[in-house]
């Protein structure tokens, strides 16, 4: 926090001095690299598919490849925005500097914003994925980054985690639920959960059915600290208050993605993540005119500005070179270096140059559930493209948890939140010059769900697009829904 900067130069020259002997760090004769400028203009900015070859041959055993030595570790992307699964390396030292760490750093701001925490007294549950053997070289293990973090859990913290590892490490989710329900439904002095808003309500309504309870709290009256991410945390607020109705309770979001442990809420009365600077990875940012260039032009940590939108181009201690992960964040701070999260780089709509972003959708639907009494569970939105003569627009498909009673409102109201959220698609919508209003459709509760199940991407970190420029996760749901009818 005091000093960013030099933190990154010595965290970057680290990077490269640990992998000059290897494969890639010899391409690029990282041995002779002697600034950051040096090796930003030495080494273009990757993607995954430029990054795979070396990944796949990581995979079957072979060292020294990206990063020193073996990498026996690898998470499998959850994103729905491929169908190709992505492998994402995780050597040791990526483990325990940056995942593991992040996770110890979060359990000291726990204690920091309530002194009297007890953690290490009573019980924590973590909703993790599943771990499988990586069939041609068996050595190697895959699965979602939250279950090589449980896997690998320091044995210092296994006490006070439940449920054991074998029922947290299943990989038939819908059995896990309910056997995890099952289990953690017994446990009175749980005083801490960690999972993504989605999966974790589901797991909550399984226990109440077991229980009869009307709130978590009468399950778990102990209950400290709610530590969440993944995906944005403002449409499922008001679903967590009503199931864990205390003004007590603290909400800690955390940033730890498939490629490394970035960001944490330090200060519980600001919605804002501290970025991590000092655990195994060296930071880029692209700017949004950047995105989609042939050939990007990332600018460092010192050069970024409040306010702006970034996507970020990372480099760290598991391999991943000026790899851009798909997020993108938006400073509020330099002093120290605070972030939110504002969507991904291929989630947005931006078919008729409204440039709306995941955050722009998730206030403006936010705010009308406000207005209107409803609770939603999932939604996305795709462009509704120029017809002939027929002007273009935005078609939501959103499955509530609490419908409006007068959904034409809730359809006229959530258009116009979103028109003073964004002004570029408020300038498109003016008199309907260019876009019609916004087109909503409500989808029977389990449609999510069942589209993921069905893209076999069911459970554990996997996340509904909110946001596509094209139809065609859209056109798939739709679908479902007419043949539900």
């Amino acid at each position: 926090m005091k000093h960013p900067h030099k933190v990154q130069e010595a965290l970057l020259f680290q990077l490269l001095k640990t992998a000059k002997n290897t494969e890639w760090g010899k391409r690029f004769d990282y041995a002779s690299i002697k600034s950051a400028d040096a090796f930003a203009e030495r080494v273009p900015i990757q993607d995954y598919e430029s990054l795979k070859p070396y990944i796949n041959r990581m995979m079957h055993g072979e060292k020294d490849i990206l990063w020193n030595g073996r990498t026996r570790w690898f998470s499998k992307s959850s994103g729905t925005t491929s169908d190709r699964s992505k492998f994402i390396p995780i050597s040791s030292q990526n483990l325990r500097t940056c995942h593991i760490r992040g996770t110890w750093d979060t359990i000291n701001l726990v204690y920091q914003n309530k002194p009297d925490a007890r953690q290490f007294e009573c019980k924590s549950l973590l909703m993790g994925g599943s771990l499988s053997h990586f069939a041609p070289y068996p050595k190697t293990r895959i699965g979602d980054v939250s279950a090589i973090m449980i896997d690998r859990m320091p044995y210092v913290a296994r006490p006070f985690f439940t449920p054991d590892l074998e029922t947290a490490l299943m990989d038939n989710w819908e059995d896990k639920i309910s056997k995890m329900a099952e289990i953690v439904s017994k446990e009175r002095k749980m005083v801490m959960i960690g999972g993504v808003p989605t999966w974790t309500i589901v797991l909550f309504r399984r226990i109440l059915e077991i229980t009869g309870k009307s709130n978590m709290l009468e399950v778990w009256p102990e209950l400290e600290v709610y530590i969440h991410g993944g995906v944005s945390f403002i449409p499922y607020r008001e679903q967590f208050q009503e199931l864990l109705p205390s003004a007590d309770l603290q909400y800690m979001e955390i940033y730890n993605a498939t490629e490394g442990y970035f960001a944490i809420q330090n200060d519980l009365k600001s919605n804002d993540l501290l970025l991590l600077l000092d655990n195994g990875i060296y930071y880029e940012f692209l700017p949004m005119e950047e995105w989609h260039q042939e050939n990007p032009k990332a600018i460092p940590l010192h050069a970024v500005e409040v306010g702006k939108n970034y996507a970020m181009v990372i480099s760290t201690n598991s391999g991943l070179w000026r790899y851009v992960p798909g997020d993108t964040i938006r400073f509020t701070a330099t002093s120290p270096y605070k972030i939110v999260i504002t969507g991904r780089t291929k989630q947005f709509v931006n078919a008729f140059g409204e440039e709306v972003i995941v955050a722009n959708t998730d206030m403006a639907l936010s705010k009308t559930c406000q207005q209107l009494d409803a609770k939603i569970r999932e939604y996305t939105v795709a462009p509704i493209y120029f017809s002939g003569k027929e002007k273009g627009g935005h078609e939501w498909i959103v499955e509530f948890e609490k419908a409006p009673k007068d959904v034409d409102k809730f359809n006229e109201l959530l258009d116009e939140n979103l028109q003073c959220i964004n002004s570029d698609y408020e300038a498109k919508r003016f008199k309907s010059l260019a876009l019609e209003r916004l087109r909503l459709h409500l989808a029977p509760k389990g449609t999510f769900h069942g589209w993921l199940k069905s893209k076999g991407k069911y459970g554990g970190q996997s996340k509904v697009p909110r946001l596509s420029n094209h139809r065609e996760y859209l056109e798939e749901i739709l679908s479902l829904i007419q043949k539900g009818a």
